[in-house]
């Protein structure tokens, strides 16, 4: 029989104004934004926000608990060889990463691409990339480059990966990188590499309409201005920058059930949910951040444990909200919460907020009682393993 709580879901609702900057750009240079509820909003994207949740992870976690996602994966292992083999030569390493890659893991490789002027690329030696984006963690490498070295001992290396590579593609899908649990990984040459995402992340919109707006600047030539004979004030360059100033409504999910599946340990998947927590509710995408110096933090930080399904809140701001902003959409929030739970019986098993300032004051609404995140973030932790180690 299923148990009631058999499900954790951990929901990240937060409403954050940030100064006037130009976090997320389209191809043309312009803040992204979206129509919603027939206005214009400004618009963040999932990926420009999950970005730089990964890089705080950097800062809370051990590297061996991280994956890395790149193309130069031979470069990668090549070095992982050689940093534990520092007598092999250079070419061998690369030619026994790549072996690895292709017959062992069955991964596609090929040179990289030629640029944009039709030439060819200018380093002949230019090592083999995917090609496409490999998410793959520390561990793995290590692993992966023990192997290359185990085979080289043997008399034909090829051979002996190739003999190995039931056990090599297992050292991959075994992947217990906490990032890569999250994020998921899709391999297209080799299905059976793909990890499912644990978690889910919205595209950031604002709660109120917006006009976008645009900034002409000038670059000054110092030492043009400082010349007596010139007769202009020692402009070198003009241009205009477009950019916006919102309050986001942002929100991300994620499923302890499937994550725990995927990294295997009760307490690894507890840790994993908190450094996401922590992670996406302090982080910050960097677009244009030296123009702007746009970083803040959020007004507002609710989360949620349920047991049934995650759920989106962005329906409270389907009408824009009108200023205060963020007192008006502190209310909106708690309203829409409440009105679903009436709706659909879906309170959550859990609530904690962080929040900032008066304006903030109806979140309490939902519990009772202020946090710190620090303080959330520990609560989380605890209450996941515990739900968890009860299955």
């Amino acid at each position: 029989m299923t148990k009631q709580h058999s499900r954790t879901i951990i929901e990240v609702h937060i409403l954050q104004t940030t100064a006037p900057g130009n976090l997320n750009r389209d191809d043309t240079g312009s803040p992204k934004s979206v129509i919603y509820g027939g206005a214009m909003r400004a618009r963040v994207s999932s990926q420009a926000w999950k970005r730089p949740t990964r890089e705080v992870f950097r800062e809370l976690l051990d590297p061996s608990q991280l994956g890395v996602r790149t193309k130069r994966v031979v470069e990668l292992l090549s070095k992982r060889i050689l940093a534990i083999e520092p007598n092999m030569e250079s070419v061998q390493a690369v030619n026994l990463a790549e072996t690895v890659l292709t017959e062992g893991a069955g991964i596609k490789l090929a040179k990289p691409r030629k640029k944009k002027s039709g030439e060819d690329n200018q380093d002949e030696d230019a090592l083999q990339e995917s090609t496409y984006l490999l998410f793959m963690g520390n561990r793995q490498y290590d692993e992966l480059a023990r192997i290359a070295i185990d085979a080289n001992a043997q008399e034909d290396a090829k051979a002996a990966i190739k003999k190995g590579k039931k056990h090599i593609k297992q050292i991959i899908a075994d992947d217990r990188s906490i990032d890569v649990a999250l994020f998921g990984r899709m391999v297209a040459d080799a299905t059976d590499l793909n990890v499912d995402a644990s978690a889910q992340v919205a595209h950031a919109i604002s709660v109120q309409e917006i006009n976008p707006e645009s900034d002409f600047f000038t670059a000054v030539d110092d030492a043009k201005q400082e010349s007596d004979d010139e007769s202009d004030s020692g402009a070198a360059m003009i241009g205009d920058i477009e950019f916006n100033a919102a309050t986001f409504y942002r929100y991300a999910n994620v499923d302890a059930n499937r994550l725990n599946e995927t990294l295997g340990d009760v307490s690894a998947t507890a840790q994993a949910v908190g450094t996401f927590v922590k992670a996406f509710v302090s982080s910050m995408p960097q677009g244009k951040i030296n123009t702007f110096a746009h970083g803040t933090l959020p007004e507002l930080a609710v989360v949620n444990v349920r047991d049934s399904q995650a759920v989106n809140l962005v329906g409270a701001f389907e009408r824009p909200v009108e200023p205060d902003y963020v007192q008006h959409a502190t209310e909106a929030l708690v309203r829409r919460e409440r009105e679903l739970e009436t709706a659909y019986g879906i309170q959550p098993v859990k609530t904690w907020i962080v929040r900032v300032g008066e304006d903030t004051k109806a979140a309490e609404e939902l519990a009772g009682e202020v946090s710190s995140l620090q303080e959330v973030v520990s609560s989380v932790e605890s209450l996941v393993a515990d739900r968890l180690s009860q299955e």
